[in-house]
């Protein structure tokens, strides 16, 4: 039994996909689509843009979902491999809308679309630099919780990602996060400021939830072929209606990235195909499970070396 995850915000770089670009018709009409639904240039971005304008969310989240949704085509199409036999199919916060775009679940445009929007109204929730995700390494979510209430922090400090064993991620305002950096420093307990724009999947989200239950309610959505393991539940969903209302609430709600990865296995998954740029997930399962297989796929000699396990 196998299951496809998609990579979220972080995976970027320039020129991701471009090899894919370059050799097939089909990628090249995929990035034009997004083009034309975003009325931008987002392939210039991608191909060939600047570090500091693919790190800016409102393009980092459609580029990486293009990308991902580019390498996904050509496996499916160009190289006949059926990736909707999968179990599951999951994706890390943005990469939930690559999972659900690549089940058909919902429409390539109107994917490219939300998540602009999604990225832009993520941006605006906090005024830069107020917000900040802070890494910590080597302790489980009771006891980082633990932490948090022991300290006096009158702001928002909210666990925002269980990505794996050692390693969760606490989003909030900047000087709350500072108070628990610190209250860890002294304890010797690591704790990594990350290089983001805002401070993702907290409650300080919650206007850019508002902006977005209008948008996701108003987008037609199937159900999706396979299931979708929603980030909030950490269960698999196959119901359009449920999955709009969970994407809703996916924006100020933790990721339950381990807890997801652990359902899928514990209903006999065996094998995770990461498809997208980057390799964050696949470093992410092999600390949650090292008994499984993992293959990354992001670019044509990955293909090559799939195929030919």
């Amino acid at each position: 039994m196998f299951s496809i995850i998609f990579p979220g915000q972080g995976s970027q770089s320039v020129g991701m996909a471009k090899e894919f670009y370059e050799k097939y018709p089909l990628v090249k009409s995929i990035f034009s689509r997004a083009n034309e639904a975003l009325n931008f240039n987002l392939s210039k971005i991608i191909l060939g843009g600047s570090i500091s304008e693919i790190n800016l969310t409102k393009n980092t989240q459609p580029a990486i979902f293009v990308a991902s949704y580019s390498i996904f085509s050509v496996m499916k199409k160009e190289f006949n491999i059926d990736l909707n036999q999968a179990n599951y199919f999951a994706g890390h916060s943005l990469g939930e809308y690559s999972a659900l775009a690549c089940a058909n679940s919902l429409p390539f445009e109107e994917a490219v679309r939300l998540l602009y929007a999604r990225g832009k109204f993520m941006q605006e929730a906090v005024p830069f630099g107020k917000g900040a995700m802070l890494a910590i390494l080597g302790l489980k979510v009771e006891k980082i919780l633990e932490q948090i209430n022991s300290i006096s922090i009158n702001g928002t400090c909210e666990i925002a990602n269980d990505n794996g064993p050692g390693q969760i991620v606490v989003s909030g305002d900047k000087d709350s996060i500072q108070i628990l950096q610190n209250s860890l420093k002294k304890k010797s307990i690591r704790g990594l400021i990350l290089p983001v724009s805002a401070p993702f999947h907290c409650s300080l989200m919650e206007s850019a939830e508002k902006k977005m239950s209008q948008k996701i309610t108003e987008s037609i959505f199937k159900n999706p072929k396979p299931s979708i393991i929603s980030n909030v539940t950490a269960k698999a969903e196959n119901k359009a209606s449920k999955i709009k209302e969970l994407l809703i609430k996916q924006i100020t709600s933790r990721v339950n990235w381990r807890e997801s990865i652990e359902y899928m296995i514990n209903n006999g998954v065996n094998e995770f195909i990461e498809i997208g740029p980057g390799k964050v997930l696949t470093g992410l399962v092999r600390r949650i499970n090292k008994d499984v297989n993992v293959f990354n796929i992001n670019s044509i000699d990955d293909i090559t070396n799939y195929i030919n396990k």
